[in-house]
């Protein structure tokens, strides 16, 4: 560590979860790398660390650019100290029926949304092996289990991203490494993305219900960076997913056919030729929270249990003691 900060590297930091982290962590006063394409953002979310007493440095990457990348692992060392922790969480997405895309947006899609966190990894891990310390923190999905029309890069980058991470983790496992990899999986959340994604959908993107605060995803990277887990899940729904995949995929498949088209759209019809944060930023700070407010979460019992099992195990092994004596008196 530099001056017993922790050394965080957020990619996707300007805004959303990537931004709602960067407060989390700002919080605890750490020394945070700040990576996305909107400098706007980056500044703005320098400011918010360092007003919480924090630091930050901004590094403008796009990081479906290996070189860009490594070069913002470079700086970020050179003027904060050794990375503790590395936080992968920068997408983009299109959404759109598979056959409307090109190939150039998938490309495109694909290159931020996966090879951005293999970039992010490989950088992370190219210093954090040879110290034997340091966690990487892969932003997951839901989607990475259970993919949805409309978002076909979307739901193949996480699912990707899943596979990769899986890899990674036997071969730190096979090296003895004490190095940390971790995917958090995500539901539905109030973020940016569905007003700067890009679209080809009559009307307004939207999350599939139940939607949470992306404050919820934050406090889940936070406790993914300081704990060994290997993945941890944010959301009864991402839950449900997971499970239900497993037990009836067929039947997932008929009931997204029947459903997850509306279910992805409001009633609000948008112009396709509104910006797009595909190919180059949109300008301005979009901060971390989305247009839907009224229907986010703020909170999620799952998560919590999810975070305090040790506690709820002790607690169920004191109830069950408590169970036991009272039945042994009743019998006495």
């Amino acid at each position: 560590m530099s001056n017993n900060r922790e050394v965080v590297v957020i990619t996707g930091a300007s805004a959303g979860v990537g931004r709602a982290a960067v407060r989390r962590f700002a919080r605890e006063k750490a020394s945070i790398g700040l990576l996305a394409r909107g400098v706007e953002g980056l500044e703005d979310a320098r400011a918010e660390v360092e007003n919480a007493g924090g630091k930050a440095i901004v590094v403008p990457t796009d990081v479906a650019d290996a070189e860009q990348v490594e070069a913002a692992a470079e700086k970020i060392e050179k003027d904060l100290g050794p990375i503790d922790i590395w936080v992968n969480d920068a997408m983009v997405t299109v959404f759109s029926p598979f056959l409307q895309i090109t190939p150039e947006e998938y490309t495109r899609a694909t290159q931020v949304t996966y090879l951005g966190f293999v970039f992010g990894t490989m950088a992370a891990l190219k210093r954090m092996t040879p110290r034997n310390h340091g966690t990487v923190v892969q932003v997951g999905s839901a989607l990475a289990y259970r993919s949805i029309p409309l978002q076909s890069a979307y739901c193949g980058a996480k699912a990707a991203i899943r596979g990769f991470t899986d890899s990674v983790r036997t071969e730190l496992l096979h090296a003895k490494s004490q190095v940390q990899i971790t995917m958090v999986q995500m539901p539905g959340l109030n973020t940016p993305q569905f007003e700067w994604c890009a679209s080809k959908l009559p009307n307004h993107p939207k999350p599939i219900p139940p939607i949470f605060q992306p404050e919820i995803a934050a406090e889940a990277i936070y406790y993914a960076a300081h704990h060994r887990r290997r993945e941890v899940y944010v959301g009864r729904s991402t839950v449900a997913a997971i499970l239900a995949q497993k037990v009836v995929p067929g039947l997932l498949d008929r009931y997204l056919a029947r459903n997850g088209y509306d279910s992805q759209q409001t009633e609000e019809p948008i112009s396709p030729d509104r910006p797009n944060n595909l190919f180059r930023p949109v300008g301005g700070d979009h901060g971390a929270h989305g247009e839907f407010e009224s229907q986010a979460q703020t909170n999620s019992p799952q998560l919590w249990a999810d975070t305090h099992r040790g506690w709820l195990a002790l607690m169920g092994v004191g109830l069950g003691a408590l169970i036991g004596t009272a039945v042994y008196k009743a019998r006495s």
